[in-house]
């Protein structure tokens, strides 16, 4: 239940509180004065578009506040998953906020976005006004009407055949896209069978590329690196055709014989006459590895030509898979998978026409538990309705449901859903958007929810307009009907009619004040002699006069003596 609405920069609100009771709330004022703000307020509350015109002029942002008492607990779910915080028993608090171009919400402390706040407000309060008007006379909110009045089994039944009409729609889309793309699946897969046999047939290993690069070098060098080596070994060791004098060997053994001579007569050359020792034994072992490397280069032209060979098919790939031959390899892995999935398609195709079929029979048999729950509902409900409206006198008016059979099931079930209505007796039931008036309109949805709200959950009901078009006898009606509704709901109502007004438990005034060029309205609480002021107001102008208050008086006790 709604304790308490702070509403702020809001319209011509500049800040004011609306604390309705648990039963009806009526809130009235002037033309102009702001009344319909309080319903915009509550509107965003319950998730309504937000405008930047809504914000106060001169001010930088519009905010709009409300406190819940004992939130159901579908609610508090829903403010759990959001991550907010409400514990049983707990108060809940949710804020809209608008600013240029701009709009936020809290619930629970908690920042969320606009969807999540929407969905939690949408539980706690149901807005009626001249948009719910136009949208009872469209087949989908008449449908939507017929359905929560054939109840809970009905509910269960649509919240399960939308759950199977989706997983069909899922499967017929893929299905249909599998089927489409036949063609394209065929040359794609023939397209990869080329490639995985073109790398098959050369079967690259992983850097194997740059590998033969490298031998490919050193084969084409041979001849360069020959002449470099067998230099290296003449200088170390001598040509065998030639004089060995001059070698590096042959220097160091002179040195060496010299230096151990030296050490003979002088004991400061043994350290020299050693280290030629060592660089003779090291120049020999340099000496040795260069004779074998030079062995191990010998020119091999058909080994050369096996290289390039290779590395030509290797490139071949490269140029299409990928930048080395490890990057072909993994294409060549993706391709294995890609194949996989398109030769497999033929058997997803099959696999998603048998869960189509299936859903196709499930669908049959929760289409055809609905249109009998609607049915029933149908008949019953009409004739509710058609006594409420006799109580808001329209004695003669009479309403139907018809159900009209659809060429093949749809997204709710096998039929079309049309409310039918007649003002007139002997005439024949019409669709309620072409032959109802405003008035007409505002009571059929009077009336709808006032047979409802004995079988839904409580919830807060906002109406404005509900009265439009009415008046006199009438509105006595409507005020009747709406505090009926009060004792299983919460009610807030915005009228004009002081016939309404009265049976209000709470009633509140929206007031404004000029200063200057702007407007500032506020809301206040009248009671006692305020109240018959206010309804002496509503139903005779400004002047208040005895017979106007008594008139006034008169009318509280009537809605006193009924409720």
């Amino acid at each position: 239940m709604l304790t308490e609405l702070t509403i702020s920069s809001l319209g011509v609100i500049e800040r004011t509180t609306l604390t309705p009771g648990p039963g009806l709330t009526v809130v009235t004022g002037e033309t102009g004065a702001g009344k319909t703000m309080v319903v915009t307020g509550l509107g965003l509350i319950a998730g309504a578009r937000a405008e930047s015109g809504l914000v106060r002029r001169g001010a930088s942002a519009a905010t709009v506040e409300a406190r819940f008492e004992d939130p159901p607990a579908i609610v508090v779910d829903k403010v759990d998953a959001a991550g907010g915080q409400c514990e049983d028993g707990d108060d809940l608090i949710i804020v809209r906020r608008l600013s240029a171009g701009r709009s936020r919400s809290w619930v629970a402390g908690t920042s969320v976005p606009q969807g999540v706040a929407a969905a939690i407000g949408a539980e706690l309060v149901t807005i009626h006004g001249q948009a719910e008007q136009i949208r009872l006379s469209t087949p989908e909110r008449q449908r939507d009407v017929l359905d929560r009045a054939a109840g809970p089994k009905q509910a269960e039944a649509i919240q399960r055949y939308r759950h199977v009409w989706a997983e069909r729609q899922a499967a017929v889309a893929e299905r249909d896209d599998l089927i489409a793309r036949d063609q394209e699946r065929a040359r794609e897969a023939d397209m990869l069978r080329f490639g995985l046999e073109e790398i098959e047939r050369v079967a690259p290993q992983a850097g194997e590329d740059a590998a033969l690069v490298e031998e490919a070098r050193l084969l084409q060098d041979a001849d360069d690196l020959r002449a470099w080596a067998g230099q290296a070994a003449i200088a170390l060791t001598g040509d065998d055709s030639a004089d060995e004098v001059g070698s590096a060997l042959s220097a160091l053994a002179t040195a060496r014989e010299r230096l151990r001579s030296a050490a003979q007569h002088d004991t400061r050359a043994e350290s020299l006459a050693a280290q030629a020792d060592e660089i003779t034994v090291l120049t020999s072992d340099l000496a040795g590895q260069v004779s074998s490397y030079l062995a191990g280069l010998e020119a091999d032209p058909a080994r050369l030509d096996d290289v390039e060979q290779r590395l030509a098919a290797i490139t071949t790939l490269t140029r299409k898979y990928g930048r080395d031959a490890g990057e072909v390899l993994a294409w060549a892995d993706d391709a294995r998978g890609r194949l996989g999935g398109i030769e497999g398609s033929e058997h997803r195709i099959a696999a998603l026409t048998e869960t189509i079929e299936r859903a196709d029979a499930d669908l049959e048999e929760l289409a055809g538990r609905m249109t009998r729950l609607r049915t029933t509902a149908a008949a019953e409900f009409a004739e509710a309705i058609g006594a409420e409206l006799t109580a808001l006198a329209m004695p003669h008016a009479r309403v139907e449901f018809a159900l009209t059979p659809l060429p093949a099931l749809g997204p709710w079930g096998a039929e079309q859903v049309s409310l039918l209505f007649t003002a007139n007796p002997g005439a024949a039931p019409a669709p309620l958007g072409k032959v109802a008036s405003g008035g007409e309109l505002s009571r059929v949805r009077l009336a709808i929810e006032v047979v409802l709200a004995d079988s839904e959950p409580a919830a807060t009901f906002v109406f404005d307009e509900v009265d439009a078009g009415v008046g006199g006898a009438v509105g006595l009606e409507i005020g009747r009907r709406l505090a009926r509704l009060s004792r299983r709901c919460q009610v807030i109502v915005v009228t004009h009619l002081a016939q309404v007004a009265a049976f209000a438990g709470r009633h509140f005034v929206v007031a404004k004040a000029a200063d200057g060029a702007v407007t500032v309205s506020g809301l206040t609480e009248v009671r006692g002699e305020a109240r018959l002021r206010e309804l002496a107001r509503m139903m005779g102008g400004l002047d208040m006069t005895t017979s106007s208050m008594e008139h006034a008086q008169e009318l509280l006790d009537e809605a006193a003596d009924e409720t």
